[in-house]
């Protein structure tokens, strides 16, 4: 092989080499850009208890039938209670952006409801006072509100729902990112399915 036919194979080589490069370096890129994203849906769904509770003595009420504390029924009951004293902080399970800041005499009182994107929404409702106005961008553990009493109350409580495309779901699978350890995970859950009256 002469040193110009070497020069040649040599240049191919590059070429084929800085082409399998360029391919590399544009999946790189897109592994990233994944990882960034799942970052951001990560941060944003709903993964810690709204209130201080590492103890679990707070849950009051769980997803599912319950007695109705005023009507005297059982209904289901769409969320998760937790007993705090009035003005207790109210923290946003993940990131995203409060969708609503209302209040309603009757219902959910003071309630905020925040999304998360990625289909995902929580609401916290029978606060004393907000801590957010609608359209801000909060981040989780970011306090939001604090518990009260408002709307159909019979105690000053948390009622905490979440949502997934729209349909009420049972919050407390969502609720494991507190340091819980597995134990305190799997009791918490027991606690949510126990059947007792609800505080709103």
């Amino acid at each position: 092989m002469s040193n110009a036919d070497l020069i040649i194979e040599t240049i191919k080589q590059i070429d084929v080499i800085s082409k399998q490069l360029y391919i590399q370096s544009k999946s790189f890129d897109e592994v990233i850009e994944l990882a960034k994203n799942n970052k951001k849906k990560l941060a944003s769904l709903p993964s810690i208890q709204p209130l201080s509770n590492k103890d679990l003595k707070r849950m009051v009420s769980g997803w599912g039938y319950r007695m109705h504390p005023t009507l005297k029924i059982k209904k289901f009951h769409y969320g998760l209670d937790f007993t705090a004293s009035t003005g207790t902080p109210i923290y946003a399970t993940g990131n995203g952006t409060v969708e609503k800041v209302k209040y309603t005499r009757f219902g959910y009182g003071k309630h905020i409801i925040i999304n998360h994107g990625y289909e995902y929404k929580t609401l916290y409702a029978h606060l004393s006072e907000y801590n957010v106005k609608k359209g801000e961008k909060v981040t989780r553990g970011q306090v939001i509100g604090f518990v009260g009493n408002t709307g159909r109350s019979v105690a000053p409580h948390l009622h905490y729902e979440v949502l997934k495309n729209g349909k009420k779901v049972n919050p407390a699978p969502y609720c494991y990112n507190n340091d819980l350890s597995i134990e305190e995970y799997d009791k918490m859950i027991k606690l949510s399915s126990k059947e007792n009256q609800s505080f709103d």
